[in-house]
């Protein structure tokens, strides 16, 4: 049985890959929006996609900044599950997945704070994530895009 959600065989870099799931959480909690629906994650910088309703002040930007380092700076343990897909329903969200998946996913949870369905690598820890930081972002047609890197402790 492939426990995989696809033949995805690109290496990521784990510090940033884990900041973006605290970022995608992390921009749902405030703005009840989806996780981001186009990201592209790299070890100099990366960047994600959410839909909004309207552009984004100075004020909320640097909370999201905020928020995502207070959330690396709880020292979070990063682990996986194997959770059968009938039984993933009610801890994410499953729309995303291919049609072709496995009936076992690979749930990734950030402490209490996040949980998702991944096969992404990782870190053990948030402590080995570095500082957030927010480089640019821009709202267009109701996409806000942002881009951020990590500032390596």
């Amino acid at each position: 049985m492939n426990l995989e959600l696809n033949d995805h065989n690109k290496k990521e870099y784990p510090p940033m890959h884990t900041a973006e799931h605290i970022l995608n959480q992390t921009m749902v909690r405030m703005f009840g929006c989806k996780r981001s629906r186009n990201t592209h994650i790299e070890r100099k910088k990366s960047k994600c996609d959410y839909h909004l309703e309207q552009e984004l002040t100075g004020t909320q930007v640097q909370e999201i900044e905020d928020r995502v380092n207070e959330v690396i700076k709880k020292n979070l343990s990063v682990t996986e599950d194997f959770v059968h897909i009938k039984d993933a329903r009610d801890l994410v969200d499953l729309s995303k997945l291919p049609d072709n998946v496995s009936e076992m996913l690979r749930i990734i949870r950030v402490g209490d704070y996040d949980v998702c369905a991944c096969i992404g690598e990782h870190v053990d820890n948030t402590s080995e994530i570095g500082e957030f930081k927010i480089t640019t972002h821009n709202f267009d047609n109701g996409r806000w895009r942002v881009r951020f890197k990590l500032n390596e402790t």
